[in-house]
């Protein structure tokens, strides 16, 4: 089926944001963040050596360098938690969402660019940036997602939700690929690589806010007249009621619940995986871009395919299928030879395809359990726990390695999130949840 012109519109932000979540927050700040911790606390380490010499995280919490950014990462979203329910019932009231979606996005851009003055050991910088990045991001696609209802009906959305996670995987593997020629030839060039990198980070703050300005022109007539009900109303009052309300939709709630912990599982290992590479597999700073661009690649097709079998046997089915997957993901993983490249590039093609399809049915499937006129105060709940950053995920992976400093045993760990979620998931009602929320059923369930 052909996209409409605002579909084509909507699937840019997923181009533009996915630079800053491939190339910053996935592959490079996690290492490069830690080395600028370890740099700080350790300046006289030994080549292979640990630093057992903690940082005071935002000077309060006293953490090891190799755990910071996993903490980080906790932190970020239980902000996110907080505040993206306020950003949810503003951009309701608001009968200009495009707006939102290019404020939010202008910050997170700015926040993501100004990265690139991240150097010798100032990390607590790049902790403030990272935090103020996160909820930027955050708090767009609480308007983002929540435009799907209203740019594609219940039949089509999991192929459009699907077809915008191609997107953004093509254009953050795109980015990536510049940024592993440029990391790879900067000798070359005349570039050490520190400032390579710091290149890099600039770059995606750049990219995600100059092609974000595609999405808030193609998007500008969707504009809508606010319900006098909801326009009446102070968004702390709205936000009451929304609370109240929620417990109308038992089935939405669980399938939230469902989804807090099979996506802090699959964010977990996203976000931490770089980290996971570098640190506990030998791997390059290339090697590991290498494999990046390899799940990028993978997950083009992989979201496509996805958005096909679930026209199928249905999204449930096909997410929990992508589960499963995952759960074979993290136990591989732990097993994974260290120094093995083509080990990782191998697991690093099982990520891609199931990567984007389980993320971008989830968000369809969500989408269909939201209440009319609701669309961005409950898509903030589902945000808090989205792609961003996990929290549970990321305060276990952190604990593990703050307590045995093996990063295997962090990962492992992460296998407990992809059983609950699946099993959650398995007792979601869609049929019910769906005419509970006064939506109409698609065809295909």
């Amino acid at each position: 089926m052909k996209s409409t012109k605002q579909q084509r519109a909507w699937y840019w932000y997923d181009w533009a944001n996915s630079a800053y979540i491939t190339t910053t927050a996935t592959v490079l700040i996690g290492p490069y963040l830690t080395n600028l911790a370890t740099n700080a606390a350790c300046p006289d380490l030994a080549d292979g050596a640990t630093c057992q010499t903690p940082v005071m995280l935002l000077g309060i919490f006293p953490v090891l360098p190799g755990a910071l950014h996993p903490f980080l990462g906790t932190i970020a979203t239980l902000v996110s938690a907080v505040l993206l329910i306020f950003v949810g019932a503003a951009a309701d009231r608001s009968a200009h969402p495009h707006r939102w979606l290019g404020g939010t996005a202008a910050v997170g851009a700015v926040a993501a660019s100004l990265m690139f003055f991240l150097q010798g050991d100032n990390w607590q910088l790049g902790a403030w940036l990272m935090i103020i990045a996160s909820f930027a991001a955050g708090s767009s696609f609480v308007v983002y997602d929540a435009i799907l209802v209203r740019i594609a009906g219940p039949d089509d959305r999991d192929r459009v939700s699907s077809r915008g996670w191609a997107w953004g995987y093509a254009g953050g593997g795109l980015l990536l690929a510049l940024n592993f020629a440029l990391l790879t030839f900067a000798p070359q060039l005349g570039i050490g690589s520190e400032l390579a990198v710091r290149i890099s980070l600039l770059s995606a703050g750049l990219w995600w806010g100059a092609f974000t300005i595609i999405p808030v022109l193609g998007l500008r007539k969707l504009p809508r007249p606010v319900p006098t009900e909801i326009r009446s109303k102070h968004p702390v009052a709205q936000l009451g009621e929304t609370f109240r309300d929620m417990r109308k939709y038992p089935q939405t709630l669980l399938f939230l619940l469902a989804f807090l912990f099979f996506n802090d599982g699959i964010q977990t290992v996203i976000v931490q995986s770089s980290l996971y590479a570098s640190a506990e597999l030998g791997m390059e700073t290339q090697q590991v871009l290498m494999t990046f661009l390899l799940t990028q690649v993978v997950a083009i097709g992989g979201a496509l395919l996805f958005g096909r079998i679930a026209s199928i046997v249905g999204a449930k089915r096909t997410v929990i299928g992508g589960i499963a997957i995952w759960l074979v993901v993290v136990m591989v993983g732990f097993v994974l030879p260290s120094g093995s490249f083509a080990a990782l590039l191998g697991l690093g093609a099982a990520i891609g395809l199931v990567m984007g399809g389980t993320q971008a049915l989830a968000r369809s499937m969500y989408s269909q359990l939201v209440p009319l006129g609701r669309e961005s105060e409950y898509f903030s709940f589902y945000q808090a726990m989205e792609r961003g950053t996990s929290w549970l995920g990321t305060l276990t992976f952190g604990l593990v390695f703050q307590f045995t400093q093996s990063y295997r045993l962090a990962l492992v760990a992460l296998a407990i999130f992809f059983v609950v979620g699946g099993v959650l998931l398995t007792r979601v009602d869609m049929r019910k949840g769906i005419t509970d929320a006064g939506n109409a059923l698609p065809k295909v369930l």
